[in-house]
């Protein structure tokens, strides 16, 4: 469960997909480099986006919320919980914006394979270092 909290909260890491053009932390946070006041800047091919760490609870769960992003959304925060299962780590990865139906049902639809791609690349990672 460590190791994939660390791959996830690791912002550098999803650039190992075709969906992140670049990723970097711009400001450490505090206690930790992904700590809580973090700054991480994400370009995508849907947009770019600059997140703020607004919890952090190792290996548990970490917040965050998109302050500002092109295209702009309303973003009302997002959380990664961690948990132990039999298979492995459990992800449960949310994100809450206010949009319209149709355009959320598009967002979901793309955010969710974006995010999917992102964690079947932890998982990837983290296979193939054992």
């Amino acid at each position: 469960m460590e190791e994939v909290f660390g791959w996830c909260a690791t912002t550098t890491n999803y650039e190992r997909t075709v969906w992140v053009l670049r990723d970097e932390l711009t400001r450490p946070g505090d206690g930790a480099a992904y700590g809580v006041g973090a700054i991480r800047r994400h370009t995508w091919l849907i947009g770019r986006f600059y997140e703020r760490i607004t919890r952090y609870d190792p290996p548990h769960s970490f917040d965050y919320i998109v302050d500002r992003s092109f295209p702009p959304i309303p973003h009302n925060g997002a959380t990664m919980t961690f948990t132990t299962a039999p298979e492995g780590t459990r992800v449960v990865w949310t994100s809450t914006v206010d949009v319209g139906p149709v355009i959320g049902r598009v967002a979901k639809t793309v955010v969710g394979h974006v995010f999917g791609r992102i964690l079947d690349a932890c998982a990837k990672d983290l296979e193939t270092k054992q």
